[in-house]
């Protein structure tokens, strides 16, 4: 690392951000290795001197116990042992030639993350399609974002999580939070949200429903038609802005048309929410002078998440909400670069600056920055969990370099990825802690993380901000730039083609993404270290009086981004999720998140103070579901589908609908929510459908 990148002298301060959600909270550092300690900035508008726990607990990552400081290989007698990076690359990349002769390149494949920065998911898409030469490359936010994403594109003409600042929900009157729990996924969020009456779609009572003005519950997996209802109650009750959807959409007669047949006494039937309830919420939106629509996780992550999301985007647009100074629609991004990360170029079907993968014009623009033949890169590959399936199997890949995620506990069907991963001849992990995914790995190698390294994210209002390094790496520990720079050269490419220095890196990702969709070359590090509030498309060239762009905070103030300008509505119909309960399986489950724990859990659960606050797995069950199944509180239980089996806490509580069971998904081994999970994936967006299932739970015993 050049001192240009090492960051300050241990002991001086440095502001930079949170390293987990996308709220991306401002955060001033302090403090030598072992020592750091961590302030919120009182002046960034998202966290206004607020943290989270997992916030305030963030510096315990830099010196964890059993942090990877070293390269582990596995030798021959089944051991991960420590090797020198030399040895480590060197079979590395050894293996990957050897495969790809053997093979062809779409034998080696590649798994991102959105917690990357922008310059490292811009150079492995890159290392991908061009050191590798490989199709086969996608990343966790496909299991995150990939609904929201395909929807906001088909409506709008591009994909920014919230087309607005944060600080818009201030002044709001009415939010909508569908299947979103910001009090524990990103509570300082909730700031934002005071002065707002909150109406939570969600099956279970959560911290956020807890404050809302009302709370609609439907039955797990009937989003869908709950979206629908509420629009044919816009519609008939007469709420609908005639003059915004004439002069600012287009398709709402197909819409409607698709929505005629979903009455609020036919909606009550299917999601069981109270036809007063639906009015209420949809006065309540139709009758505050500002307004927002928001959708979660909960909502999307399903087989048909991007329909549902569609649904709610038709009805902000019958209410007129979308690009209205004060009011709008949008999806509450979670990884901390979740929006960053899918503009970049690590998912299958996509080129930096959120360029299509199968657009002539956009291959022939990257591959002129690339320095190589557009007729070179190879074409979309596999969707994240289709890869993950196909991994060992005789067309699937049989190599996989991981960076950035956990699949072993991620994944759907958890227990059938771990065996793909295992059937592999080669599985490279890059991470700072053991994940249950290194456990699996061949070549296991350290890397900086957070506070040791320098780049870019994109916050969930798509701000483009600095990381900052404050801490120079351990010993031993190398950035995901010069790992991949390093293989790149041993698999014959040029250094200067790889450069490992991430403001390099920025450079060459600005003019890559020039005239994107997602346009940052009007971003400098100059601009954002000099303090500039800089949201994308934030285009070269200036702002047409010879000053810089100014960035767009608000896209779609004039237009959408759809070439005639307006945006569309959707023809979607309601189905049902791919597995309903039955005698065998009789009850709803569904996962999420906790208050304490994140993502994985690959780094809070190494976190001694939000162990002590979340220390185990559960599973949510009604008192009156318990006495039908014999359960008991605070016993173990087992989770059981037709895809598999966890083994969690029974914890009873009445916030909870009797036919629904929760389970949250950071938790390893036997607790892994996604081993009973199913591998149901939205036709369009490839999303599996981690929200509901049909599940029984048992009463464990647990022996003398």
């Amino acid at each position: 690392m050049s001192a240009d990148d090492a960051g300050p002298p241990a002991g001086a301060g440095t502001t930079t951000h949170c390293p987990y959600c996308a709220l991306q909270c401002s955060t001033r550092l302090s403090g030598g290795p072992g020592a750091v300690e961590v302030r919120p900035t009182p002046d960034f508008p998202v966290n206004r001197g607020g943290l989270c726990q997992k916030g305030w607990t963030a510096p315990a990552l830099l010196d964890t116990p059993g942090r990877l400081l070293t390269p582990l290989v596995r030798g021959a007698d089944g051991v991960l042992a420590p090797a020198t990076w030399d040895a480590a690359l060197g079979l590395v990349a050894g293996r990957l030639r050897a495969l790809r002769e053997s093979h062809g390149a779409d034998s080696v494949a590649v798994f991102g993350g959105g917690g990357l920065t922008n310059e490292k998911a811009y150079t492995l898409g890159k290392f991908a399609r061009v050191a590798l030469g490989t199709s086969q490359i996608d990343y966790n936010g496909r299991f995150c974002m990939s609904s929201a994403a395909v929807a906001a594109q088909a409506a709008f003409g591009l994909d920014r999580g919230l087309p607005f600042p944060v600080t818009d929900l201030d002044d709001s009157g009415v939010v909508l939070l569908a299947g979103a729990n910001p009090a524990e996924t990103m509570p300082p969020l909730m700031r934002h949200l005071e002065g707002a009456r909150l109406v939570v779609v969600d099956p279970r009572r959560t911290r956020t429903a807890e404050r809302a003005a009302l709370h609609l519950q439907p039955v797990p997996g009937s989003d869908l038609a709950l979206a629908l209802g509420l629009l044919h109650l816009a519609v008939t009750e007469g709420l609908v802005d005639k003059e915004y959807v004439d002069t600012r959409t287009t398709g709402f007669e197909t819409a409607w048309a698709s929505c005629v047949a979903w009455w609020p006494e036919r909606v009550e039937e299917v999601t069981g929410v109270p036809v007063d309830d639906m009015r209420r919420a949809v006065r309540m939106l139709a009758g505050a002078r500002r307004a927002h629509v928001l959708t979660g996780r909960g909502a999307e992550q399903h087989s048909k998440g991007t329909d549902t999301v569609a649904a709610y985007i038709d009805l902000a647009l019958a209410l007129g909400l979308p690009g209205r100074a004060g009011s709008g629609f949008g999806t509450l991004t979670g990884q901390g670069n979740g929006q960053g990360g899918r503009e970049m170029g690590q998912k299958a079907d996509q080129l930096p600056g959120y360029r299509s993968l199968t657009d002539p014009a956009a291959r022939a623009h990257v591959a002129s920055v690339w320095g190589v033949d557009p007729g070179t890169l190879p074409g979309p590959g596999r969707s994240a969990y289709e890869l993950l399936d196909s991994l060992g199997t005789p067309r699937g890949p049989r190599a996989l370099l991981v960076f950035g995620s956990n699949p072993v506990v991620s994944a759907p069907r958890a227990d059938r990825v771990g065996d793909r991963l295992a059937a592999l001849d080669l599985l490279v992990v890059a991470d700072f802690v053991p994940s249950e995914t290194a456990a699996l790995a061949d070549v296991v190698l350290p890397v900086a993380q957070w506070a040791e390294e320098e780049g870019t994210l994109t916050s969930l209002e798509g701000r483009v901000l600095r990381r900052r390094a404050h801490l120079r790496p351990p010993p031993g520990v190398r950035t995901d730039l010069e790992v991949l720079g390093d293989l790149a050269v041993r698999l014959g490419r040029p250094a200067a083609g790889f450069p490992v220095r991430p403001r390099e890196v920025f450079e060459e990702l600005r003019l890559a993404s020039a005239g994107g969709r997602a346009d940052y070359s009007g971003i400098s590090y100059g601009r954002l270290d000099a303090g500039e509030a800089l949201h994308w498309p934030c285009p070269a060239g200036g702002d047409g009086a010879g000053g810089d762009h100014p960035g767009t905070p608000r896209p779609f103030l004039d237009r959408f981004a759809h070439p005639d300008g307006l945006a569309r509505f959707a023809a979607v119909d309601h189905r049902p999720p791919a597995r309903e309960p039955d005698e065998e399986f009789p009850l709803y489950g569904t996962t999420g998140r906790v208050l304490a724990q994140y993502q994985s859990g690959a780094q809070t659960r190494r976190v001694a103070e939000l162990v002590e606050a979340a220390p185990e797995a559960f599973v949510e069950v009604h008192p009156e579901t318990a006495r039908r199944h014999g359960l008991t509180d605070g016993a173990l239980a087992e989770v059981a589908s037709a895809y598999g089996a966890a083994r969690v806490r029974v914890r009873l509580t009445r916030s909870i609908r009797a036919d629904t069971v929760f389970v949250p998904f950071h938790y390893a081994g036997a607790a892994r929510a996604n081993l009973f999970t199913g591998d149901a994936l939205d036709p369009r967006s490839r999303m599996p459908e981690f929200k509901v299932g049909a599940v029984r739970v048992t009463p464990v015993g647990e022996g003398p």
